[in-house]
C-alpha cells in the first residue's frame, strides 16, 4: 500500500452484511476512501461478501462454525498474508471471531485483527463461559501480537464497556453482561485501570485504547445503540467497538471518527463504523 497518505482503517459490526448493503452500507463505503475494512457479524458466505464488495477488494473471511452466526472479515485495497485465524486452546472454537492479517505499508508491516467477542449473559451459562475463555485467549495473544509487529491493531466489537464513561446508563447496567466487573478487569489489564498513572499510556499490557485517547475524559462517544425504544435518538449508547493499538501505532493516529448515522432510519447497522487514520 502506498504510504503517501495516512492509512485509513475502519471497523464495524455490520449485523449481517447482506442486510447492511440493502440499507446503504455500499454507499457509505464508496464515499469513505477506506484502505482496510474490518467487519464483524458478517453472517454470509465468502462468495456473497466478495460479490457485495466487488473485485477491487482483497478479502479474508473466517466464517463461524454455525452457519449464519458471527463471522469476521478483513477487506483491503492490497493483498494481505494471513498470520493466524485460531485463538486459544485447540479445543476452543474461535471460528468467526478472530482473524489476523499482515499488510505491507511502505517498508513497514501493519498487523490488523478483526475481533468479535461474545455478548454473554450475566450468569454462569455456557455463553458466559465462552466469553471468558475468549477474553483469556485474547489476553494471552496480545503480547504475542506486539512481539510479532510493533504496528499491531485489534479492532472490532469487543462487547465490553471498559469504564463508566463508555455507557450512557452505566448505573442501570452494573449487573449486565458487557459491564460486569470481571469483564472490565480484562481491559484494566489490556490498557490499564482508571486512576492508574499510566492508564492508556503504557499500563497493563501497554496497549492503547485509541478512542479514549482521542476523545479524552468525556462520555462516549458511543458506537452501539439498542434497537429498542429511543436509544439512538437520545444517544443512550455503549462504546464497545474499539481500536486497540500498540503504542508505536497509536502514536501515528491523526484522525479518529465514529460515523454515527444522521437519523435512526438512516442506519444500516445497530453499530456505527469507527474510522481511524494512521500516518505510517
Amino acid at each position: 500500500m502506498p504510504s503517501a497518505k495516512p492509512l485509513r482503517i475502519a471497523s464495524v459490526n455490520v449485523n449481517g452484511v447482506r442486510a447492511a448493503f440493502r440499507k446503504g452500507m455500499g454507499e457509505w463505503l464508496a464515499g469513505r476512501d477506506v484502505d482496510i475494512l474490518a467487519m464483524q457479524e458478517v453472517r454470509a458466505s465468502s462468495e456473497d461478501l466478495q460479490g457485495l464488495l466487488g473485485d477491487e477488494w482483497d478479502l479474508l473471511h473466517d466464517p463461524a462454525t454455525a452457519k449464519g452466526r458471527a463471522g469476521v472479515a478483513i477487506a483491503s485495497r492490497n493483498r494481505a498474508s494471513i498470520h493466524r485465524v485460531e485463538l486459544g486452546a485447540a479445543d476452543f472454537d474461535s471460528a468467526g471471531r478472530w482473524l489476523e492479517a499482515d499488510y505491507e505499508v511502505g517498508d513497514r508491516v501493519v498487523t490488523v485483527v478483526s475481533a468479535y467477542v461474545h455478548s454473554g449473559v450475566a450468569d454462569d451459562s455456557p455463553k458466559m463461559v465462552e466469553k471468558y475463555r475468549f477474553l483469556d485467549a485474547m489476553e494471552s495473544r496480545l503480547p504475542e501480537l506486539a512481539a510479532h509487529s510493533e504496528l499491531a491493531l485489534v479492532v472490532g466489537d469487543l462487547n465490553v464497556g471498559h469504564r463508566t464513561l463508555d455507557i450512557k446508563n452505566w448505573k442501570g447496567n452494573v449487573k449486565r453482561a458487557g459491564f460486569l466487573p470481571e469483564e472490565r478487569a480484562y481491559f484494566d489489564r489490556f490498557v490499564g485501570a482508571e486512576g492508574d498513572e499510566l492508564y492508556n499510556a503504557g499500563a497493563g499490557l501497554s496497549w492503547i485504547d485509541v478512542g479514549r485517547r482521542v476523545a479524552g475524559e468525556v462520555p462516549g462517544p458511543y458506537t452501539w445503540w439498542s434497537q429498542r425504544g429511543k436509544a439512538f435518538d437520545t444517544d443512550t449508547g455503549w462504546r464497545i467497538d474499539y481500536h486497540l493499538a500498540t503504542k508505536a501505532l497509536a502514536d501515528t493516529v491523526v484522525s479518529y471518527q465514529i460515523d454515527r448515522a444522521a437519523a435512526w432510519d438512516a442506519r444500516w447497522s445497530d453499530h456505527a463504523p469507527v474510522v481511524v487514520d494512521y500516518a505510517i
